[in-house]
């Protein structure tokens, strides 16, 4: 009996024992929590901020990818590159952008030459030509294309030379142009560089005058070739891909001109990480990501883009890249985009 009534006595003291156990095991738990320690959904792969002045429909898979294979919690702002550089410079180091991801070099070195953009890791610098990157390091090409007319197969036996003999009578109402998009600029941009401020002048006002048909983008142009709105377009090369992609028989094909010169121009997108990044280590993650073997082949496969890495060999039907004959332009030289805005305005070329 006395055994009996002492384990009945220590009952209500083990079990506030207990009791007391599970209580500090929670405010030891709610304690760590609130001193910042990770939990398990945190713990994943932290946060990034992409300004993407490519377009969803060309990366929103490939990132969308590396969100699944990183455990990244991705945010992006997709716009024109122009905006966005503006955006990033207006915004200064109170920019939620951790990447800057452009659709041309143009705008990364004007971002370079502003201070605002970290010096790249060496090995991310050397995973692709030295042209393809910044000579400081502070961006690094991801993609590439080619100026190249689009010409229709049915309607152009002889396509020409330049871009320069467009403004030919024989021309006149059959070529297209998309004198607001970024490539479109870039390379009117390096036509200034090359051969000068009168001479580009003289070529956009013969154009003009030559009736080219405008147009809101590349593919569109593309399309009017296919249909016969038009019988050449001014585009970057990958576009037809696209199409053909659908009807392999789309009437149309890429026409390389002006080796060493201005319509010869292979330009790159680009990515770069700002300096005032609070998820660097992150955005490094996301630029090794497009420089690997996965994101090269993504662009070689999706988009039709020539890969910049050794690793990767571009699509069958494309010259390679080293048998091209692209300016001797330094890809930064391309930042002077405000000059070619008031060139194409005091044209007529743009609003």
């Amino acid at each position: 009996m006395t055994d009996v009534r002492a384990g009945r006595a220590l009952w209500p003291w083990l079990l506030w024992l207990a009791l007391l156990a599970l209580l500090s095991i929670v405010t030891l738990a709610c304690a760590s929590d609130q001193a910042g320690e990770p939990s398990s959904a945190q713990s994943e792969g932290g946060e990034l901020t992409i300004y993407s002045g490519r377009s969803e429909s060309l990366v929103g898979p490939l990132i969308d990818r590396f969100e699944e294979v990183s455990g990244i919690s991705v945010r992006i702002r997709y716009a024109g590159t122009a905006e966005l550089a503006s955006a990033i410079l207006e915004e200064g180091e109170r920019s939620r952008a951790d990447v800057f991801y452009s659709q041309d070099a143009g705008a990364l070195g004007a971002l370079a030459d502003g201070g605002i953009l970290m010096e790249l890791p060496d090995d991310v610098v050397a995973s692709v030509p030295a042209e393809l990157a910044d000579a400081s390091g502070r961006w690094v090409a991801t993609s590439g294309r080619a100026r190249v007319l689009v010409i229709s197969t049915e309607r152009v036996p002889n396509p020409p030379s330049s871009v320069f003999d467009l403004v030919n009578e024989e021309w006149r109402g059959r070529v297209g142009w998309a004198p607001t998009n970024a490539s479109f600029q870039a390379f009117v941009t390096a036509m200034r560089q090359i051969h000068g401020e009168d001479a580009t002048e003289e070529w956009l006002r013969g154009m003009l005058a030559n009736d080219v048909v405008e147009y809101p983008r590349n593919s569109p142009i593309v399309l009017a070739v296919g249909e016969g709105e038009i019988d050449v377009g001014l585009v970057n090369h990958y576009y037809l891909f696209r199409f053909l992609a659908d009807e392999p028989d789309f009437p149309a094909a890429n026409h390389f001109t002006d080796p060493g010169e201005a319509g010869g121009l292979v330009n790159v997108a680009g990515a770069a990480v700002l300096a005032s990044s609070r998820n660097s280590q992150n955005a490094l993650r996301f630029v090794r990501f497009l420089l690997s073997e996965e994101g090269q082949t993504y662009f070689r496969d999706q988009t039709s883009e020539y890969p910049v890495t050794s690793g990767v060999e571009p699509r069958q039907e494309l010259i390679p890249l080293a048998e091209l004959d692209p300016p001797s332009l330094a890809l930064t030289s391309l930042a002077d985009l405000e000059g070619t805005l008031k060139l194409l305005q005091d044209v007529g070329a743009v609003p």
